[in-house]
């Protein structure tokens, strides 16, 4: 059992806190592998009793006396404790290609070929995909992501896709982070995109319900790019898989090259053109939304589709801002993600929080903090169908950070909960869980050293880049 002791505040969920001024007070958190409620005994989510020990009986508790299966304590003393944040969005291949030449402030249409020429020339295979994937997914957890949703799209001729998959599977349980593998398509071929998620489905999760596996850190999920690149017969195919195996769908929509192009190619827009391929439903989610109308944003809430806002790569690819209080109003949960590094450059989901806080005026009413915190939590969590994750309910699924305030950067911050937003612009958390396991210590990851991580894509970039 892990316990998380004296933090200065506790956000459990959008509408509780627990600590200095609110009116429950301070609290510790227990955890085994789910949240455990408040008591002398409680049950993990695989049935097994832990006992919870009084504050005052685990004080007195010498060394010698502890056992193996004794209490772990985290000091959050100074701190704020906070669901871990969801990636509801990303690119993990894309931590390989940042800020090449030629992809800032061109349009689209330039930027496309040239990432597209640079993956041709590294070559995308299962170690490149697993070495992205060690980086992507550090650097996630070292900023606070717990979960992040991988919407791969590469997929070169004759790609070992099941090995593609694997590798990054492998490489975000290694280092003890949730993924949601988004097995992708972008202008494949419809039957081989639908055979290739079929396969990595039966070497991932064979017996998951839902594409889930039993532990809950792997999901798998179907998405092609959107409209704009893929086909009628491609959301069909890949919607049928989805059907058959009971996985979430996934598809980016309504940029404004996706508009364009849908407009030009098909003479309608593509949120029409999803509805009438049967993507606009409960078990979908889009991406981005920055051009859409009232019309189109009441028919997402009439279907139960889930959004998810990506500021950080929305602005400077150009395609505008998302209407999210908009979405919100109507109905419309929203989550939040960061998208890859050939748009981003930085998987930091705090920072683009903040973002979405700033631009949200640009383009309707202001949205507070903890709204936008909850869409970074909960919002991202409820559009991959992962209710269990993105809160600190009891029973939820333990994934937290613990981000300490008491540096000269949260001086004088009336509000710690905005603050966490509002101030010190790109901070990570002290520690970070995940399934009720300490995988960040003191801003350090607790299985890996980030800077090996970093060295070994560096050499392998460099190594084929020579070649």
């Amino acid at each position: 059992m892990l316990i998380i002791r004296d933090a200065f505040r506790t956000v459990i969920d959008a509408g509780t806190e627990l600590g200095e001024g609110t009116p429950t007070g301070p609290r510790d958190l227990r955890l085994t592998d789910v949240v455990l409620p408040d008591g002398d005994a409680a049950t993990d989510s695989a049935g097994r009793r832990d006992a919870v020990r009084r504050d005052a009986a685990d004080d007195e508790r010498t060394d010698d006396e502890q056992s193996d299966d004794a209490p772990t304590t985290l000091d959050a003393s100074g701190c704020i404790v906070t669901p871990g944040l969801v990636n509801a969005h990303h690119h993990l291949l894309q931590s390989a290609f940042r800020t090449l030449p030629g992809t800032r402030g061109v349009a689209m249409h330039e930027w496309l070929p040239r990432m597209a020429a640079e993956y041709a020339a590294i070559g995308i295979d299962p170690e490149l995909a697993r070495a992205s994937a060690l980086v992507g997914v550090a650097e996630g957890l070292l900023d606070g992501v717990t979960t992040v949703a991988d919407h791969h799209l590469t997929w070169p001729a004759g790609s070992d896709d099941v090995g593609i998959a694997r590798a990054t599977a492998a490489a975000a349980r290694e280092l003890g982070g949730r993924l949601a593998f988004v097995r992708g398509s972008a202008r494949d071929d419809p039957e081989q995109a639908a055979a290739s998620a079929d396969a990595i489905a039966d070497a991932l999760v064979p017996d998951g319900p839902n594409g889930i596996t039993a532990d809950g850190l792997l999901q798998l999920a179907v998405g092609p790019a959107g409209v704009h690149s893929d086909s009628a017969e491609t959301f069909r195919l890949l919607g049928e898989v989805a059907s058959r195996r009971g996985l979430r769908r996934r598809t980016q929509a309504n940029e404004q090259v996706d508009v364009a192009i849908a407009l030009e190619k098909y003479g309608r827009r593509p949120i029409e053109l999803l509805d009438e391929w049967g993507w606009l439903a409960d078990d979908v989610t889009l991406a981005h939304l920055c051009a859409v109308t009232d019309a189109e944003i009441a028919l997402l809430a009439e279907r139960g589709v889930t959004a998810t806002h990506a500021p950080g790569c929305d602005l400077p690819m150009g395609w505008g801002i998302a209407p999210v209080a908009a979405l919100l109003a109507a109905g419309v949960v929203v989550g939040l993600g960061t998208s890859g590094g050939g748009s981003n450059d930085a998987g930091h989901l705090l920072a683009d929080a903040r973002l979405a806080m700033q631009v949200a005026p640009l383009v309707g009413p202001p949205i507070e903090a903890r709204r936008i915190l909850s869409m970074a939590t909960e919002g991202s969590s409820l559009g991959l169908g992962r209710p269990e994750l993105g809160t600190l309910r009891p029973g939820s699924g333990a994934d937290l950070c613990v981000w300490d305030v008491s540096g000269v950067a949260d001086a004088g911050v009336a509000d710690p909960v905005a603050g966490l937003l509002w101030a010190s612009p790109g901070r990570r958390p002290k520690h970070v869980v995940v399934g009720g396991r300490v995988v960040v210590r003191d801003y350090r990851l607790v299985d890996h050293d980030e800077h090996a991580l970093a060295a070994d894509l560096t050499t392998l970039l460099a190594s084929r880049r020579a070649a």
